[in-house]
């Protein structure tokens, strides 16, 4: 059966949530209006730009997609201030938003040159589109994250990352870049020419100019099974560690106000394929949260109808290429913070979390994500020096979020978890230089390359302390 991510609990058992929840009507007699949408234009008459969840939004004065590296550095150097490029708009900071220029690098796209083992790729191509043209030469990006719709660039650019103990984040895998600056000079770089703006540029947030095109290292495109099965959280919790150290790709979710955890496993093998069933991601958070609307003032009685409904769920098995099982799609939207914890604190940190959660928020009904990644050195990569950690925390679009920043973030601070970069977070200034050993430098570096903060908006000038 075909079960996203997310929708792995469900599995097939949302006829039962559906009687559960008396067959949708209560979720829809519950169901929250649309959060009020900002103008389509300001009173300048330039046209809205929001981000995927909507949280993000601008009125950019000029909105270019150059056809090439030279139409790139020519915008760079002319276009107007702030400069902001843009992917998907997947990220939930404010990396994007500018009253001044948005930059899309959609025309630049596709696999540029194969040298050995090794693709250049256009940085506007979507990771979705890049796997399957990569698997026509019979090769594979080592990981994916859980979403495959942003760009490269983007994704290089915020330190986006799969799971795997043994596997880096996307941009460990990157072997050398292509930078256009604002002042349109060209600089290619790798680990032995111009390092230092190699390891600054893999993760950049966008602000040392435009990345068009990186050397990604690759690996054999290799089918790969996929299980996923449902336990105690207790149980999750304790067994992590040797899942981690056991499986390719391994990743968990607790799924608060139902003691109950979902297990996702991915391994290399020789199999033939299985195909997945249909999608039930969207079934299976319908389900969650229409028991958040009948039972959310009582935590007990949630809990038990939440493992009345699940108890009949089977465990999931599909094999097939890497790329078609690794990332999934994501049509329920939501606002997210992510942080990146020290290894050995992550499962007591997400303990925390979870009773955090049932404590103070019965709104919450969106499983929380654990995946742990392995070290890698760029400057600004949250996996910098050692392996990490990564606990993502979500809440409806629909819903309020604050609470990320007053419950949840102090706890992820508490613990020395550094912030994904295309997450929503508080931290800035001093507090990353001390979670960042590079900080300064990378800061020097960006105010040689762009002495006239051409690519800051407000946001990224704060983030600096500028």
């Amino acid at each position: 059966m075909k079960v996203s991510r997310r929708g792995a609990l469900l599995a097939g058992g949302f006829g039962l949530g559906a009687a559960a929840v008396g067959g949708g009507h209560a979720v829809a007699t519950h169901e929250k209006p649309e959060p009020a949408a900002p103008a389509t234009a300001d009173a300048q008459g330039r046209l809205l730009w929001r981000n995927w969840s909507g949280v993000q939004h601008a009125y950019p004065s000029a909105r270019v997609a150059p056809q090439s590296e030279a139409e790139v550095a020519a915008a760079l150097k002319t276009a107007t201030a702030p400069i902001r490029p843009v992917g998907a708009g997947h990220s939930f900071s404010a990396l994007a938003p500018t009253d001044g220029t948005l930059l899309s690098l959609d025309a630049l796209s596709g696999i540029l040159a194969w040298e050995g083992d090794e693709a250049t790729v256009a940085a506007g191509t979507r990771l979705g589109a890049l796997g399957s043209a990569l698997a026509k030469n019979g090769r594979a990006m080592a990981n994916l994250p859980d979403i495959n719709k942003q760009s490269l660039a983007g994704a290089l650019a915020t330190g986006t990352h799969g799971t795997g103990m043994r596997l880096k984040a996307l941009h460990g895998d990157v072997t050398a870049l292509r930078l256009i600056t604002p002042n349109g000079k060209v600089i290619d770089c790798d680990a032995t020419h111009r390092p230092e703006v190699f390891q600054a540029a893999k993760v950049s947030l966008g602000c040392l100019g435009v990345i068009t095109q990186a050397r990604i290292r690759t690996i054999a495109n290799r089918r790969i099974e996929r299980h996923v099965w449902l336990e105690p959280l207790e149980e999750a919790l304790a067994k992590a560690e040797e899942r981690w150290a056991t499986h390719r790709n391994f990743e968990f979710y607790a799924v608060p106000f139902t003691g109950l955890a979902a297990n996702i496993s991915h391994d290399e093998t020789d199999k033939p394929a299985l195909a997945r069933g249909p999608d039930q991601d969207t079934a299976f958070l319908d389900a969650l949260k229409g028991l958040r609307n009948l039972l959310g003032f009582s935590t007990p009685l949630r809990k038990a109808a939440a493992r009345a409904l699940l108890a009949g769920v089977k465990p999931e098995a599909a094999i097939d290429e890497g790329w078609k099982l690794l990332s999934t799609d994501r049509p329920v939207r939501f606002n997210e913070m992510e942080f990146h914890l020290p290894a050995e604190v992550q499962i007591k940190a997400l303990a925390e979390v979870v009773a955090t959660i049932e404590k103070h928020r019965p709104d919450v009904f969106f499983p929380i994500e654990a995946r742990r990644i392995a070290p890698d050195d760029a400057w600004l990569s949250p996996f910098q020096g050692e392996a990490r950690g990564s606990i993502a925390v979500h809440a409806y679009y629909k819903d309020e979020f604050a609470f990320l920043y007053t419950l949840i973030e102090p706890i992820f601070r508490r613990y020395g978890g550094r912030p994904h970069w295309g997450k929503l977070h508080s931290v800035s200034g001093d507090q990353l230089a001390g979670l960042y050993p590079r900080w300064k430098d990378f800061l020097k570096l960006r105010a040689a390359l762009d002495p006239e903060m051409r690519m800051l908006n407000p946001y990224l000038k704060g983030l600096f302390d500028l």
